[in-house]
């Protein structure tokens, strides 16, 4: 098993980027807008949001740790 450990920033980072990369999309695939605004709106949104989650994917990735489980000799 694998643990990590975040701070409530790290965490609250992750979440925005997140909501980022799904609000672009949204918009991008979305009808309620025109072409034009969806594109101005949503490629923005999405790429901060893709581009973001890489230094951040690479932070969490660092910070795993592997954790050994007690495992008992039989299993009855």
């Amino acid at each position: 098993m694998k643990k990590t450990e975040l701070t409530l920033s790290e965490l609250a980072l992750i979440g925005c980027t997140r909501a980022m990369l799904g609000a672009g999309a949204t918009l991008l695939l979305g009808g309620k807008l025109s072409s034009n605004q969806r594109k101005a709106i949503g490629w923005p949104l999405f790429l901060i949001g893709a581009i973001s989650t890489i230094p951040l994917a690479v932070e969490v990735m660092s910070k795993r740790q592997r954790v050994e489980t007690e495992r008992p000799d039989r299993l009855w």
